[in-house]
């Protein structure tokens, strides 16, 4: 690796000695001669040796950190795999059915359902593997590069072949997001199966279950982040029940279960008929009978409807990402402030809101602070009942807050 040094600046050294795995372009010494995607060795001004990295020749991200000791490129095989194995050692741990908490509500307090068949198998940095993403989705595995290294033809097909060994007989398709892949200027690519010989499937969270297609749809699927919340959902939902920013359904589906009624809003029609053809694979189990969708725009709908003093004893809002970077921060949080006071001036007394942010940028003091001033504008005394994060299957870093992404806030109104 001696013909792969990077040197770093005391800013990038002193990063990944606090822990954190990233060092921008910015704080690179010099120019880099090494290819895209290369194992290099990282060095501070000094010349003391920081470790082995993955690099970016594109990206602002330069270098993602792999291990604080220097790795030989014929030795990176071997840790990749041994790390790809520690990770699925670790969700096979969570998962085990004594202790994966399951869909408890009022009715069936004290019980466990633990038919759960898709989770976040490789989550990037918090499972040391930086660029690196995987789910499973029943007998569907999906994975997706995020950067140079792990879009290398060699990585690539590391990846495949260890993953097989681990989940036999599935079928495993590499997705691909077009705007990373320009950010990382590699050469555009559809998604495609990988192994195998189908993309579709059915899996099961909580106990209900899914339409999963691995050739289409946002992130690498479903949102595997907030199975954890749909089940505490279900604990505090009642009565009539509104989901806004539902997506395919996994709010809305959950709420079915325990409440009289549930309207699910989207603005994706294709979206929608998802969600649509998920409820009929439930519809069995609903409490609420055929849960209402509706197309529109979150933010005039919930307008329209607390002008109309229209009242719901249950809502979720779970929008997406509103600030991408940090100076996106204050008009994000003006978002978050107008959806959250429209939904509080709806709630009943005694009613429940879900309301999450998947924001990184926007801190859950940042969001808990939007949170009372909406209630203090709504008129309404707001009791917190849980302040929630992602599944267990997306560790979070100690060091690296970007891994602590998600809030999911369960509060209620009291008055």
């Amino acid at each position: 690796m001696d013909d792969c040094t990077i040197t770093i600046n005391h800013r990038g050294a002193a990063r990944l000695r606090g822990g954190h795995p990233w060092v921008y372009r910015s704080d690179l010494i010099a120019s880099v001669d090494a290819a895209a995607g290369a194992l290099v060795s990282v060095r501070d001004e000094r010349g003391r040796r920081l470790g082995s990295a993955l690099y970016s020749s594109a990206s602002q991200i330069a270098i993602r950190l792999l291990s604080a000791d220097d790795i030989a490129d014929e030795a990176l095989p071997e840790l990749l795999r041994a790390r790809i194995a520690s990770a699925v050692r670790f969700r096979q741990q969570t998962f085990d059915d004594s202790t994966l908490p399951g869909l408890e509500t009022r009715e069936t307090r004290g019980t466990r359902c633990t038919r759960c068949d898709a989770y976040r198998v490789i989550f990037s940095e918090a499972d040391l593997l930086p660029g690196l993403i995987v789910d499973k989705y029943n007998d569907v595995i999906s994975l997706q590069a995020l950067t140079q290294a792990f879009d290398r033809e060699d990585l690539r097909t590391l990846v495949v072949e260890s993953l097989a060994e681990h989940f036999h007989a599935a079928s495993i398709v590499e997705r691909v997001d077009p705007h990373i892949r320009e950010l990382e200027q590699l050469k555009p690519r559809e998604s495609q199966l990988a192994r195998g010989d189908r993309a579709k499937t059915i899996f099961t969270l909580n106990d209900v279950r899914f339409h999963y297609d691995a050739l289409s749809g946002q992130k690498t699927g479903a949102f595997l982040d907030q199975r954890e919340n749909y089940a505490a959902a279900a604990r505090y939902a009642h009565g009539e029940a509104l989901d806004v920013f539902t997506y395919q359904g996994g709010f809305a589906l959950h709420l079915a279960r325990v409440c009289d009624s549930v309207a699910a809003v989207d603005a994706s029609r294709p979206a929608l008929e998802i969600a649509d053809e998920n409820e009929k694979l439930n519809r069995d189990r609903h409490r609420a009978g055929e849960i209402e969708w509706i197309e529109a725009n979150a933010f005039d709908l919930l307008k329209d409807y607390a002008t109309a003093g229209r009242q719901y004893d249950t809502i979720v809002l779970d929008p997406p990402a509103f600030a991408k970077t940090k100076r996106a921060v204050p008009t994000a949080l003006r978002g978050y402030k107008e959806l959250n006071l429209r939904a509080l001036k709806m709630l009943r007394p005694g009613g429940t809101l879900i309301t999450c942010s998947c924001s990184f940028h926007v801190s859950e003091a940042e969001f808990l602070e939007m949170l009372a001033s909406a209630a203090a504008d709504a008129g309404r005394v707001v009791r917190v009942l849980e302040k929630r994060g992602a599944s267990r299957d997306h560790p979070v870093l100690l060091n690296v807050p970007e891994t602590a992404y998600l809030k999911c806030i369960v509060c209620q109104a009291l008055g």
